[in-house]
């Protein structure tokens, strides 16, 4: 069981903590355990020279960040981001997200201006623990270590000391432990909890029994938001699924939701379109989910981008099926605080061992 660390860190374990939510729509990024402080990123990354990303120093520093992240690393320029899809970069559906990993990390980094040591927290898909046990090491090596780069011109020098790895989905867990509790609020640490973390790339289905990790009964499939837009941009003569403007008016409100796809003079109004996709897909997702829910599950996490956008249709599912449902809130953020207090923990427990040892 992750316990919720204190409010007031001891000394030793003064050191940033950093979580990275490597999702395929967005980085989710936190520094604290505030949620309107979770930065989120477009997951596009476009590999460009030096000479190239350098040319918009001039305009750096006036500009809202969020719109025009690039950084110099190893001789080589990376723009993230929004500046990323200007230049052609898709959100790298069906890559793995160990790919660009560091880079997306190194952006987090310099987006909060971090410096010194770290120690971070990355969450990755659960296909299997053979594949996952393989891309956290390869993910560790990469971070793990100290870093000089340029962002945005300015020069950053941090040394990531601590890489800590959990399954996508599991942050939402314990961000929600970690809420203050109400009479009526679940007692997740005596529970069997299904979490259902509707991401872009991967739905993650994980079983957690008593807050221990039940590896050989939890997975991810590919099957998730990246399906549904495609699904949408199917409906629309020259849409792109991969498009971030697509993506935004989907998850806007009733009313708001006009897309206009490169080329087209006419925008499309998705109210027109949604319903019934989303109704069919919140009951094709739920299918996949009881057709793998163990049989002890009582209660039902659900959480990611997908996990808010689907939980109206979603609940009814749920309550067919005698199960308590709970929407992790907020949704898109919540895995991101979670590995926040997780990487706390950590670093806790670390101090803790060192001041026993010092007896």
């Amino acid at each position: 069981m992750v316990s919720k660390p204190s409010a007031t860190l001891p000394v030793a374990t003064s050191m940033t903590v950093l979580s990275v939510d490597l999702g395929r729509t967005s980085t989710k990024a936190s520094a604290s355990r505030e949620p309107e402080k979770v930065v989120l990123i477009p997951a596009n990354v476009a590999h460009l020279t030096v000479e190239q990303v350098r040319r918009g120093g001039f305009e750096s520093q006036p500009t809202d960040p969020l719109m025009d992240i690039w950084l110099e690393f190893q001789g080589r320029g990376f723009a993230i981001g929004q500046l990323a899809a200007d230049f052609g970069a898709n959100l790298g559906v069906g890559q793995s997200k160990v790919e660009d990993a560091l880079v997306k990390v190194l952006a987090c980094i310099g987006y909060f201006g971090l410096k010194g040591e770290i120690s971070v927290v990355v969450g990755l898909p659960y296909y299997s623990q053979e594949q996952f046990d393989r891309e956290k090491e390869q993910v560790i090596s990469l971070v793990r270590s100290p870093h000089v780069m340029s962002y945005r011109g300015d020069f950053i020098a941090v040394d990531i000391q601590n890489v800590w790895v959990m399954p996508e989905g599991f942050g939402s867990l314990i961000w929600c432990e970690a809420q203050d509790k109400k009479a009526a609020s679940p007692d997740f640490p005596s529970l069997s909890v299904a979490i259902v973390d509707i991401g872009h790339q991967t739905t993650d289905f994980l079983m957690v029994d008593r807050f221990r990790f039940a590896r050989g009964a939890s997975k991810s499939e590919p099957f998730a938001m990246s399906q549904f837009y495609e699904q949408v941009a199917a409906q629309i003569q020259g849409a792109d699924s991969q498009s971030l403007s697509l993506i935004e008016v989907v998850h806007r409100p009733e009313g708001e939701r006009f897309y206009r796809p490169r080329g087209e003079t006419k925008p499309t109004n998705l109210d027109d379109i949604l319903p019934s996709l989303r109704k069919s897909f919140a009951r094709e997702l739920s299918d996949r989910l009881i057709n793998w829910l163990p049989e002890r599950v009582t209660d039902v996490i659900v959480s990611g981008g997908g996990g808010e956008f689907f939980w109206n249709d979603f609940r009814p599912l749920l309550r067919e099926a005698r199960l308590k449902g709970h929407l992790a809130k907020p949704s898109r953020q919540a895995n991101a605080l979670g590995q926040y207090i997780y990487g706390e923990a950590q670093l806790v427990a670390m101090a803790s061992k060192l001041a026993a040892a010092k007896g």
